[in-house]
């Protein structure tokens, strides 16, 4: 028998899954059906602003050489990144730390391979966004699920990380998170970073979803409390360019250059024409702020509509376009749930067993950053559905 290696053993990505099953439903609707409503990925329906688009058609229409960039990305779009972080946190950041990866996607794996080594044993929140223990699993590393509710608002803590024996190699928060929305406040995080410094472990920041914050707690980077922590983030949420595939890291300096190699190894670069659309979408603010609203209308709709739906236990929604949504009074079997629902009414989300596969089946991930009117046609229809 022909040998399969390892790697190739790592979980699924239910959320494509589910992506898939959407699409196949939708396909086979007769053309008066009501249409399927998308609400299980984090896929915001605005697209790339518009003077990103124009910078992409006027690179396209002189017929601008597209090629490699450096492995870390165009030196512009690095500089540009390198300012968001002064005009956004205040802080000073050296663009020679900044990476341009192929979304985070690309770059977690070149930030695991970098920081840890097979066998290491990597701690994050139970809900988790499921790439994290997938990727590490494939890498040969181990991650260690600390399972948190709502009295620690889905969120670590460093009393969860000091009960653990023996300590982990690393650590990763994302705040907002996905899928509960919650975040860190500015202290709590700054403990948690300063705590994995002094104690030697390596701290990666997803922050990914700054940006889309409502208000309740103030965004903060990693970068201001560690010098040792590595910060992820992605042109995909709030710049709208999920098919861009453009992400970025804030390197410390002992991993810029292994970072580096992988990174030519790996990838070679990020595409040319996209890095080019993200520079200029870093100045679209005005367009980037109304799609905000927009979330935000949608979020409302939610929190209000749900509630009436049978859907009453929702974690505070702090950031990111998500709501997480217990559902034990309706199903502990969250997969077959969301199943149903997307046969019997029509809309899809995400089964909670994707972030969560202990306690997942008590809970259904909704994304609100669809089409607004998909989103506000949501509530009554599962009110339909569930008979309330």
């Amino acid at each position: 028998m022909i040998k399969v290696g390892r790697g190739a053993m790592a979980p699924p990505f239910l959320v494509m899954d589910v992506i898939t099953a959407a699409n196949a439903r939708a396909a086979a609707l007769p053309p008066d059906a009501p249409a399927i409503l998308r609400m299980e990925v984090g896929q915001p329906a605005t697209g790339a602003p518009a003077g990103a688009v124009a910078a992409a058609m006027a690179a396209l229409g002189a017929r601008a050489p597209m090629g490699y960039t450096e492995a870390f990305g165009l030196p512009s779009l690095r500089a540009r990144i390198a300012r968001h972080y002064a005009q956004r946190y205040s802080l000073t950041v050296d663009p020679a730390r900044i990476a341009v990866t192929v979304g985070a996607s690309g770059a977690f794996p070149l930030a695991f391979l970098a920081a840890f080594d097979r066998g290491d044993r990597v701690a994050m929140a139970a809900p988790f966004y499921p790439p994290y223990a997938n990727i590490l699993t494939a890498l040969g590393m181990q991650p260690v699920l600390l399972e948190c509710g709502p009295e620690s608002r889905f969120q670590p803590t460093i009393a969860m990380l000091e009960a653990l024996d023996p300590l982990p190699d690393g650590l990763v928060v994302a705040s907002p998170c996905n899928p509960a929305g919650t975040m860190l406040t500015p202290e709590e995080l700054a403990a948690i970073a300063r705590w994995c410094h002094a104690k030697g472990v390596r701290l990666i920041s997803d922050e990914i979803y700054h940006g889309l914050s409502w208000g309740t707690v103030a965004e903060s980077s990693a970068a201001a409390f560690s010098p040792s922590a590595v910060v992820v983030n992605s042109f995909s949420k709030y710049w709208s360019m999920t098919g861009w595939r453009v992400g970025w890291l804030l390197l410390p300096e002992d991993l810029v250059r292994p970072v580096e190699c992988l990174a030519q190894n790996m990838f070679i670069s990020a595409p040319h024409i996209a890095q080019l659309v993200a520079e200029a979408a870093m100045d679209c603010t005005i367009e980037l702020e109304a799609n905000k609203a927009r979330y935000a209308a949608s979020r409302a709709a939610l929190l209000e509509g749900l509630p009436r739906a049978g859907f009453t236990d929702i974690a505070a929604a702090d950031g990111a376009f998500y709501l997480w949504c217990e559902i034990s009074r309706l199903s502990n079997d969250s997969l077959a749930f969301a199943a149903t629902m997307l046969d019997a009414a029509g809309i899809a989300a995400t089964p909670g067993v994707d972030f969560d596969p202990a306690r997942g089946g008590r809970y259904l991930r909704f994304s609100y950053c669809g089409a607004p009117e998909d989103v506000a046609a949501a509530p009554a229809r599962l009110q339909a559905w569930l008979g309330r």
